[in-house]
């Protein structure tokens, strides 16, 4: 997936590229803008059933752009994001997953900057905050949420790639090669007291598909106007 995500970039960007190269300025327009964040997740986990999760909140995009010229740009920032997915273990018992990450993109956008043109790029994520909760027929039978913790890999890479549409709204897909859990760490089985290894064997890539609105839309605090 990781490599078909890559190439569909790449054939995406290059005529865009090409035609942008001719109008690059030394001097980019340089402004901030934010805005929220609808994600749909799913994990790509094996032996299990994926199901798939909706998280509007909290999540939380900053972006500096350069606008290079009015067809060519890139993009680097600060983002806060909400990053999981549900799985069921058995018929009667689910487990619902997630970090909190804060993450540094770094992305070019390319077509008509004032309206409709396609993004891709790379993001550098750390997870901050893991929560885990256990559902019987249900019901919820256990949750636990914990700083900085060693069940997950803490820096999580992502490549994404993206559309902005005329009316403002935004839709992107991500794609973490990184995987979500990490499958060394040691946990007490409480029964016997004994160390096992929870997520040895579960490999889980998180993807997701999100939607924006005004995302890349300039604020009113500019850094540069050239």
């Amino acid at each position: 997936m990781k490599k078909t995500l890559l190439l569909l970039i790449f054939l995406i960007q290059t005529p865009f590229l090409l035609q942008a190269q001719k109008e690059v300025s030394i001097f980019p327009k340089t402004y901030w803008s934010s805005g929220g964040e609808w994600i749909f997740s799913g994990g790509t986990v094996q032996d299990y059933n994926n199901v798939l999760r909706w998280a509007p909140v909290f999540n939380f995009q900053n972006f500096l752009n350069f606008d290079q010229s009015p067809n060519f740009g890139w993009f680097t920032g600060a983002n806060l994001r909400n990053v999981g997915f549900i799985f069921d273990e058995s018929p009667s018992v689910r487990k619902k997953v997630r970090t909190y990450n804060v993450g540094v993109p770094l992305g070019i956008k390319f077509g008509n900057l004032n309206s409709q043109f396609f993004f891709a790029g790379y993001e550098l994520e750390w997870a901050v905050n893991y929560r885990e909760r256990t559902f019987v027929d249900e019901r919820r039978v256990e949750r636990f949420n914990v700083w900085f913790s060693d069940r997950v890999n803490r820096w999580q890479s992502s490549f994404f790639a993206g559309m902005n549409l005329p009316g403002g709204t935004n839709i992107k897909i991500k794609y973490y090669p990184t995987e979500f859990f990490n499958r060394s760490f040691m946990a007490t089985y409480r029964d016997t007291g004994a160390m096992i290894r929870p997520y040895e064997n579960f490999r889980a890539n998180v993807f997701y598909v999100s939607l924006s609105f005004d995302l890349f839309k300039e604020g009113k605090i500019a850094v540069g106007d050239n």
